[in-house]
């Protein structure tokens, strides 16, 4: 992994990129901060991690709190780094050094300090969320520009190599963690909690770190999309099931997996592995169907169909695919987007300008697909009461009881990262490292 050679090559398209913006949006300059931290309640004195903003982070991989980076059309970019001198806490080093030698580095020990250079004549912009700290350093006026705002979010639908060996990277050390939970699982009874930690323990995460909080799902918890509640008891069970979906973060950028996992034995048992083994086939189909040209949006689509076919093959649904999709039952199983923009968020910005069809109101990620983009394919069958309530009393195509056979078991999702390529098929950055 040559992180210097390629970061080098990100900085310098950065900053072409930046100077077009800059010169159409009429400005000379812009200054990034890096965020600021918030308090956990306005009664107490405790402050949340922070998260630094994404146009600072798309830079250079600091992690700290006020500081500042000046952006000028042929100048070197210049870094304002807050180095207070605070014997309470500081904020964690940045993993490696490769991304200084690009800047020009003023330390200050205020925020306050930085002002000075920023250089105040010109037209400045400032890009945070911070209102203070504009006014403070005298750009309240120019902060956030919209249209400049969406510039520059559409830079980050493009990768580049650097961002990839950072995304490939973060993928990797996900894939530890993953392989430990699933071990952890099939070998004995974990509370969630248990496994949480496990996870981060594996990937040498704390969990602020994460790209976002990590969803461990045992049984019915699978059901909740973003179940976060963890138990905190181990409980026996003869068969059970796990959704884990969990990323890590290497030098800011995000990874996204999700597996599902059953075990023991009986009918339903059988069954949902069987739903878990067809998810996974599907997602694969999906995967590979990935092509430049092609809306994101028709990938969702095919996702319907397929997951249609599968009701229909399991027998939970007693009608055809089409049928299945036509009648709008296949959105009470499927009921979330098929995947997301990947990169410095979780969920990443630039790809989903162009609103979703009204029956896809979910759906993240409507770009037209084109190499360099990075997102998730992330299909997934749920048995959700809210979901399947008003269907129990107007579809009797569906086997309610083998719905309800399964419904302790949750729900299955399959999730990998995707690195669209150009004349090939899509890289897929998570199968590298976990392939099943």
């Amino acid at each position: 992994m040559d992180l210097k050679r390629s970061y080098g090559g990100h900085v310098a398209n950065l900053q072409r990129a930046y100077e077009r913006a800059l010169a159409d949006a009429g400005l000379d300059a812009v200054v990034l901060h890096s965020g600021s931290l918030h308090p956990r309640s306005s009664f107490d004195d405790q402050f949340w991690s922070l998260r630094p903003t994404p146009h600072f982070q798309h830079w250079l991989p600091l992690a700290a709190p006020e500081c500042a980076l000046l952006v000028r059309a042929g100048q070197r970019p210049r870094l304002i780094w807050l180095r207070e001198r605070n014997f309470w806490e500081n904020p964690a080093p940045p993993d490696s050094d490769h991304w200084q030698s690009q800047f020009e580095i003023v330390y200050v020990e205020e925020a306050a300090d930085a002002r000075a250079h920023l250089f105040p004549s010109g037209r400045l912009a400032f890009l945070g969320e911070d209102e203070r700290r504009a006014a403070s350093w005298r750009l309240a006026d120019q902060m956030n520009p919209p249209e400049l705002v969406k510039a520059l979010d559409r830079l980050r639908v493009i990768k580049s190599e650097y961002e990839i060996l950072c995304l490939d990277e973060a993928n990797r050390r996900a894939a530890a963690g993953h392989h430990a939970v699933s071990a952890a699982f099939r070998d004995g009874d974990r509370s969630e909690l248990d496994l949480h930690l496990l996870y981060l323990q594996t990937t040498a995460q704390d969990d602020p770190e994460t790209p976002y909080k990590n969803i461990v799902a045992l049984g019915a918890h699978a059901a909740t999309l973003h179940h976060i509640s963890y138990d905190k008891q181990a409980q026996h069970r003869p068969a059970e099931s796990l959704l884990l979906d969990a990323g890590a973060v290497y030098q800011g950028y995000c990874s996204d997996i999700t597996r599902t996992f059953v075990k023991g034995s009986g009918a339903a048992q059988s069954t949902f592995a069987e739903l878990v083994a067809r998810v996974e086939g599907m997602q694969q189909r999906l995967c590979g169907e990935i092509a430049v040209g092609q809306p994101y949006e028709r990938l969702h689509e095919r996702a319907h169909e397929e997951v249609g076919a599968i009701l229909a093959g399991a027998g939970v649904a007693k009608m055809s695919a089409d049928e299945a999709v036509a009648s709008g039952v296949t959105r009470a199983f499927f009921p979330h987007g098929l995947g997301h923009s990947l990169g410095l968020q979780c969920h990443d910005v630039g790809c989903a300008e162009i609103k979703p069809k009204a029956s896809n109101p979910f759906l993240r990620n409507t770009m037209t697909i084109a190499p360099g983009q990075v997102f998730t394919i992330e299909p997934g069958i749920y048995f959700i009461e809210l979901l399947l309530g008003p269907l129990r009393a107007s579809e009797p195509r569906i086997d309610w009881k083998l719905v309800d056979a399964l419904q302790p078991l949750g729900g299955v999702r399959i999730e990998d990262d995707l690195h669209v390529l150009a004349g090939a098929p899509a890289q897929n950055l998570t199968r590298a490292h976990l392939p099943t």
